[in-house]
């Protein structure tokens, strides 16, 4: 099952590369300021973007490190991302096609990176597993991914919600399992903060090319939440083409132990 995922990121990622790349949602310079803050990257250091989609991250730590390693699993996605690289004079970024949760890399990074993510990912225990064995004693994880709610059951309809837009969506974790896997992993959390992120439905479907059908089901959705997911997602203008809901996202920092 998890190849058959891994598989249908790539075939729906390839299809709309320019979207990501362009994504208002994925450039938010305050969202990318916020990682720099937390991490606060050295000249010297080496750092590692997994799943670095249309390369933010990536670019926006490239003027603060000696080098960076943007990881994709699709490669059409790194030849776009390695045409901004070079859009930008980035000389010191370089594009890695690989596996999330099988990195080619052990003690080899002061910082790994992974943002908007995560939710893809079959096994995100292993990725966290990966992540940290692929850096240096005393190196960050910075991870910013939507936030699940706790209950199993609303987290359910918000991972339907999402599966509806995009199949390739697995699950999003909640901060009590961010917690275990960084522990499990050998990584002390040292900062961890929700953001909420609001999104205008029809521009977040369209990223995914959803059908019109499709947004209907979304609005659908929206509309007849139960309460503890209309908390979660705070809804607005339901039913018309301004209709918004709020993602929170997790920002988390975790050091790997000694």
């Amino acid at each position: 099952m998890s190849e058959a995922i891994k598989a249908l990121n790539q075939q729906r990622y390839s299809a709309v590369v320019e979207n990501y790349v362009h994504s208002t949602t994925h450039a938010d310079p305050v969202s990318l300021e916020r990682l720099i803050e937390m991490a606060q990257p050295q000249p010297q250091w080496r750092a590692l973007d997994v799943a670095t989609g249309g390369g933010h991250t990536a670019l926006a730590f490239a003027p603060h490190v000696a080098s960076v390693v943007a990881y994709d699993l699709t490669g059409d996605m790194l030849r776009a991302m390695r045409a901004q690289a070079q859009a930008v004079g980035a000389a010191n970024v370089v594009c890695v096609q690989g596996d999330a949760e099988a990195l080619p890399f052990t003690a080899a990074f002061d910082l790994v990176t992974c943002r908007l993510a995560v939710h893809h990912f079959p096994n995100a225990a292993r990725f966290v597993h990966e992540a940290a064995r692929s850096l240096k004693a005393g190196g960050l994880l910075i991870v910013q991914d939507h936030l699940a709610p706790t209950r199993p059951k609303d987290r359910s309809y918000v991972d339907t919600f999402e599966k509806l837009r995009d199949p390739s969506h697995v699950r999003a974790l909640n901060l009590y399992e961010w917690r275990r896997h960084c522990r499990d992993a050998g990584l002390h959390i040292v900062h961890e903060a929700v953001h909420e992120v609001r999104h205008l439905l029809l521009p977040w479907a369209e990223r995914q090319r959803c059908t019109p059908q499709t947004v209907a089901w979304l609005q659908i959705m929206l509309a007849q939440a139960p309460s503890a997911v209309r908390a979660y997602w705070q809804p607005q203008q339901v039913g018309t083409p301004l209709a918004s809901f709020i993602t929170p996202n997790l920002y988390l920092c975790a050091r790997k132990e000694a």
